[in-house]
This record gives C-alpha cells, structure tokens and sequence, in this order.
C-alpha cells in the first residue's frame, strides 16, 4: 500500500473512532495527516469511500486479534471463558493492537449511518457477522442457540463497558475515580 494511502487510512480510523465520523470533516483529516487534498482524492472518490477502508482496516485488526484470542481453545467453555478474558483487557486499554477502547468502531459508525441500505451500515453487519463467524469456528458444539446468546453477550458487554464502566476510569496517580 501506499505510504500516503495508509497514512490518510490510519489518521482518519484514529480520529474517526475517538470522535465520531460526523464529527470529523476531511480537512481535519488532512490537517493531522499532512496530506494535500489533491492526494487525498487521488486515493479516495469520496469521505465514504475513505470511511470503508478505515472500517476495513479496523475489520482486519480486529478479526486478527479475536482469531489469536481464541486459538487453541479446547472446549466451549474455554472459547467463552478467552473472549470475555480478551473483551475485558481491550476495556482496560491493555490490548496494544486495538489501541485505547472507545467501544466498537462498528457499533459506533452504524449508529451514525443507520440507513440500512448503505454501504457503511452494510459493512457495519459484515464485520459483526464475520465476527460471530469466528466465534462459531472455535466452538466445539454446533448450537446456534449457545452462538447467539455468546455473541448477545458479547455485545452487550461492550455497549457497556463503554457506557458504563469506560467514563469511570481510575486515575493512576491519584487512585481517585475521576468522570
């Protein structure tokens, strides 16, 4: 890939998920990355299409990260037991590879581009269909009952981590809880 390409790929998927895509404008975009507008659009037709590769990117990341969580597990139980281990060091900011949690970059973007038949909503569903996907390949039983209830969980425990939990951080220096 292109250095510029990545560059522009990686600024706006870092910004993007801290503040929301909406409230990022391409010239933000350019401003942190350093990149001309001319460049930009000679990579990307339009902010859409630039929004589909920060969330492939993410997709990437991420299905690479669950897949490592989740090789080598033995039984149903411990599948369950490394996916909600992992789940919960994303929410303590201990996973390196998926950066500083600001709960899912998917979640987040569909709830911004809820029209269904777009195709940042469409990608939205791909990404957590193939997530369930991945799930179901470390499961021992084939019970689509257990694998809805899993990936039910799953979500839910990131919604609110984000919501919940994630505003109340502890302080390190001071060990006082800060909002």
């Amino acid at each position: 890939m292109q250095p510029k390409r990545q560059l522009l790929i990686d600024t706006a998927l870092d910004l993007f998920y801290k503040s929301g895509i909406n409230s990022i404008g391409i010239n933000e975009v350019l401003s942190v990355s350093g990149v001309a507008k001319r460049t930009l659009y000679s990579h990307f037709q339009s902010k859409e299409a630039l929004i589909l590769a920060a969330l492939q990117q993410r997709h990437t990341t991420f299905i690479g990260w669950l897949e490592q969580k989740l090789l080598g597990s033995q039984s149903d139980t411990e599948v369950i037991q490394r996916l909600f281990t992992a789940l919960a060091s994303w929410f303590e900011n201990q996973e390196q590879l998926l950066g500083n949690f600001r709960g899912c970059f998917f979640i987040n973007t569909s709830a911004e581009f809820s029209d269904v038949n777009s195709e940042i909503f469409r990608f939205c569903h791909f990404h957590k269909d193939q997530v369930r996907h991945v799930i179901s390949q470390h499961l021992t039983a084939a019970n689509h009952a257990m694998l809805d209830h899993i990936c039910l969980l799953k979500e839910g425990a990131i919604v609110t981590a984000h919501l919940v939990i994630h505003p109340f951080l502890i302080d390190a220096e001071s060990r006082r809880l800060r909002y």
